[in-house]
């Protein structure tokens, strides 16, 4: 009975690997096939731009950000928008450093640049909390966010409204590029990641009229959406994934810009990358709980946005399933039932690696760096299978302290920050061009 049992969950880990395995082939070959640029669309949405310019709110919550909001203060200063249609607000969340001071410094010079200030009995309570309390002070049609070492092109105000002509888009999401990829192994690999994350998966779903992801930063919203939504989910660690789904729940979607680019300085040693992929391991798998079910139902989404939903929602619960079957396999292995199990552990092996690498698997990434004209970077994606290990005892320890957290029935977020150093603004030089090493 207990062979028969483990037989059945093996195989069910194998199929639930092979349906990643089957969604992120047909995403590269998406893309593959889209790849050359629309010069008809192109000159379209130069039209869209002196068409339709409404009064814009930024939001860029900062929490001990001194090395870097002076950085993205100076690049709102030269963006291309109308500065009389522009609002910008900083939120200093609590701020122990000099984020607060330095700020100040641009409202003065610059008047459509605002600081909240936030207690520190209110603020240190995470990105949602400070969020919420910038929203109170906007007064735009359109809100987006960028976060603090965040460094967008300065003409992305344009890129990212535009797609708000059309009624159905309640969000926009750009495209997140690493800026100091340079630095180390870690941001090497970080940005091959955001580059199958970015320049093939989330432009695959939104080709395909999937489920499209707000990432959380360079993307924004219809403010009266925004506030008819209750604004960010202040108990939900992924905020982001969790206003895309009500989003999409509500009857609206979220539009890709590929072109709108936005540069950031990625975690740069081991420590902090597990730090930042637990928050959002346990903030994607609170999504999963909270949304699943309302998936399913939800009378607004048809069948392929269904599917695509699940699979987004259960992404951070993969590595957990590939631990699972390996220790089902070595039961099985130790039980010496090889006639029974011996090609589902084939299709786990081949499953492993290619379907997940850390939610961007090698192919996309490939395809990607292809596209972006980036070949010598290809070199370094056989060492993602070591960023798929690692995410394995992140997601494990993230699902394990969630379901301690809804057992015990105690609501114990804790946000932990992502240090940011400053070192990013060697590269400003060179990042109107992919950078190569």
């Amino acid at each position: 009975m207990i062979t028969e049992i483990l037989e059945v969950l093996f195989v069910l880990s194998a199929v639930l690997m092979a349906a990643y395995l089957v969604r992120h082939y047909i995403f590269t070959l998406t893309v593959a096939k889209k790849s050359k640029d629309n010069e008809i669309g192109l000159v379209a949405t130069e039209t869209v731009f002196e068409s339709y310019q409404p009064k814009v709110s930024i939001l860029i919550p900062a929490r001990n950000e001194e090395h870097v909001i002076g950085r993205i203060l100076q690049r709102m200063t030269e963006l291309t928008y109308p500065k009389d249609k522009l609002q910008v607000i900083v939120i200093d969340d609590a701020s122990t450093d000099k984020t607060g001071i330095i700020a100040e410094q641009y409202s003065v010079m610059h008047p459509y640049i605002l600081v909240a200030k936030r207690s520190k009995e209110d603020g240190g309570r995470g990105k949602a909390s400070a969020l919420n309390a910038g929203i109170k002070w906007a007064n735009g049609e359109i809100v987006l966010c960028f976060d603090a070492d965040y460094y967008p092109q300065r003409d992305i105000v344009e890129k990212l409204v535009k797609e708000f002509k059309d009624p159905k888009v309640g969000a926009v999401q750009g495209r997140v590029v690493v800026l100091n990829e340079p630095r180390n192994i870690v941001t090497r690999l970080v940005a091959l990641e955001r580059v199958g994350g970015y320049r093939v998966d989330q432009e695959a779903r939104d080709a395909l009229g999937l489920i499209t992801q707000f990432g959380g930063t360079v993307g924004g919203f219809k403010r009266t959406l925004l506030e008819s939504l209750g604004g960010w989910d202040e108990n939900i660690l992924a905020e982001d994934t969790d206003l895309t789904f009500r989003i999409y729940l509500a009857g609206y979607k979220v539009k890709y810009v590929g072109d709108a680019e936005c540069y950031e300085e990625a975690v740069e040693n081991w420590r902090a990358y597990w730090r930042q992929r637990y928050r959002w391991a346990r903030g994607h798998m609170q999504c999963a709980f909270k949304h699943w079910l309302r998936v399913l139902k939800c009378k607004e989404l048809g069948l392929k946005e269904k599917i695509d939903g699940l699979l987004l929602l259960g992404v951070y619960f993969l590595p957990v399933v590939v631990l699972f079957s390996w220790i089902i396999g070595a039961l099985l292995m130790f039980l010496k039932l090889w006639q029974y199990f011996y090609p589902f552990w084939i299709t786990s092996s081949i499953a492993l690696y290619s379907s997940i690498g850390n939610f961007a698997p090698f192919y996309e990434i490939g395809v990607g760096l292809h596209l972006d004209g980036r070949r010598r970077a290809q070199w370094l994606i056989p060492l993602l299978l070591f960023t798929l290990l690692y995410n394995i005892p992140i997601c494990t320890k993230a699902v394990i302290d969630l379901l301690i957290s809804k057992i015990m029935r105690k609501n114990n977020n804790y946000w932990v920050k992502t240090e940011h150093s400053g070192d990013g603004n060697c590269y400003i030089m060179n990042v109107i061009k992919p950078l190569e090493w």
